[in-house]
């Protein structure tokens, strides 16, 4: 057993509470319910996606390294090293906090599900027993998933017990087939279920539809055959019946977020039992707290890259997710900022530059940048929200479903698919809508959720040059193993060798 802990530095793994599976709290659950299902006994699984927003690192590689969301350093505030303008400008390295903080977090919910597999495995020919396990390799293919997006060679564990103390690395598109090969007999197991927390037959093929969409990335060669998979595997969650969209563009986002019909897999965030969600503190002004007449004062940091901003049209219903211009109180009072000195809070969508200090004005040092209230912010918001996070939604099935079909036919055979969304948000249809416009609009609808990162990888724009960031190379594409991980393990510098030796 010790050998697992030094195989990822696990000296200790830390829980970060209970995951509302099944929309169950289960530090709540009497002791002789939770062993007699074995759903039950997969928290731990889940238990890392809690920090994914904020130090897990997730969000900040997936957004951060985006051309959509900037965090600016604002005089003495937000330089922190200058952890934030790496990641802007693509020039981190293996010490870098978020490079550093996803590592741990996927190999957590890796061992986690090996764990629960072996304890399973005794009971197996149990039709229960059978679907708990099928569960638990679909995380386990989760997991493996975001590791070879993240960090492409890396080692593949698919045992608890007899896992190396150091494994080597494995080739990307070795591992990429086993977790493609994982979901597709796992989703077969799966009963059918309303959860938007625990693994459902929606949440398995929308990720499948992820791993088919980019299985060049993750191959090294394009296969017109996972186009037409990716096709299927979004037909597959749109004929559950159990999806549709909100009739509001916003509407996914409110606090009460939890029944959302349009919600495919959340992150079940709370701001009392379940905390970690407080992008919201990261984004709005130090004196937003009277707007919303929050308990707690948030940070202002992050914000719009401008181009982002004017990316949509005026009647965007989304666009309504900003806050620009003249800022209020909660009653309707301007809000003055003393500490720019006393002039009236107006939101900037001009940021001057990634680093304002000497030779930026207070104003645009402290209120430049349109702030992100996609996620409704209730009044007498604290430092952490209770808005569910959709890991995958309706909406990106149906802009995945366009891309696929677009990608086999060409431009204008996803219109139908597109324009459900581009209506819903009060916009006329496109026509002949290709990739460019396809990326363009998966940007507007999908922003914050941390999809931009990926998307800009598949369609060959990640290493664009954009506002303050000059032109990257490939290499890139994904992130270097933290130092302390191959201080640990001197394998992982080793060149990957094959699953199949």
């Amino acid at each position: 057993m010790k050998k697992i802990f030094f195989l990822f530095s696990f000296l200790v793994l830390t829980q970060f509470g209970c995951t509302d599976l099944d929309d169950k709290l289960y530090d709540r659950i009497p002791a002789d319910e939770y062993t007699a299902d074995p759903i039950l006994q997969m928290s731990p699984i889940y238990a890392p996606m809690q920090d994914f927003i904020d130090w897990g690192g997730w969000w900040f590689a997936q957004e951060i390294t985006g051309d959509l969301v900037t965090a600016p350093t604002r005089g003495g505030d937000w330089d922190d090293g200058g952890k934030w303008r790496v990641l802007h400008r693509h020039t981190w390295d293996n010490n870098t906090e978020a490079v550093n903080s996803m590592w741990s977090r996927y190999y957590e919910g890796v061992l986690e599900a090996n764990r629960f597999i072996e304890e399973q495995l005794v009971f197996e020919g149990d039709p229960i027993i059978d679907e708990a396990i099928a569960k638990a390799k679909i995380l386990r293919a989760y997991y493996h998933y975001l590791l070879i997006d993240n960090y492409k060679d890396v080692p593949y564990v698919d045992s608890y017990l007899d896992a190396a103390e150091q494994p080597m690395r494995n080739f990307r598109a070795e591992i990429y087939e086993r977790i493609v090969s994982d979901m597709e007999e796992g989703v077969k197991l799966l009963q059918p279920s309303v959860s938007k927390t625990g693994v459902t037959k929606g949440m398995a093929y929308s990720l499948l539809a992820k791993l088919y969409l980019n299985h060049a990335v993750y191959t090294g060669s394009t296969n017109p055959e996972y186009w037409k998979k990716a096709e299927e595997a979004c037909e597959s969650v749109i004929a559950l019946g159990q999806y549709s969209l909100e009739g509001d563009a916003l509407g996914p986002f409110v606090t009460n977020n939890q029944n959302s019909p349009e919600n495919i897999w959340v992150i079940p965030y709370h701001e009392d039992n379940y905390q970690g969600f407080n992008l919201h503190m990261r984004t709005l002004h130090y004196n937003s707290n009277l707007t919303f007449e929050m308990v707690a004062g948030p940070w202002n940091g992050f914000a719009v890259m401008e181009d982002h901003f004017y990316n949509y049209e005026d009647h965007d219903r989304r666009k309504d997710g900003f806050l620009v211009g003249q800022q209020y109180t909660f009653v309707g009072e301007k809000i003055i900022d003393q500490g720019a000195g006393g002039i009236p809070l107006v939101f900037d969508p001009h940021i001057p530059a990634l680093h304002m200090g000497a030779g930026n004005t207070p104003e645009e040092i402290r209120n430049s940048g349109a702030r992100v209230v996609k996620f409704e912010i209730k009044r007498g918001a604290d430092a952490n929200l209770s808005n569910h996070f959709p890991i995958f939604r309706y909406a990106d099935v149906l802009l995945m479903k366009a891309e696929a079909l677009i990608r086999q036919h060409g431009a204008g055979a996803g219109d139908d698919y597109v324009n459900m969304i581009r209506e819903r948000a009060g916009l006329e249809p496109w026509s002949g809508v290709d990739l460019d416009m396809l990326l363009e609009e998966r940007g507007r609808e999908l922003f914050w959720e941390g999809h931009r990162r990926q998307d800009l990888i598949r369609f060959g724009k990640f290493n664009d040059a954009w506002w303050e960031k000059s032109a990257s190379d490939p290499v890139r594409n994904t992130f270097p193993i933290p130092e302390w991980a191959q201080d640990s393990n001197p394998n992982l510098k080793e060149p990957p060798v094959s699953i199949n030796k």
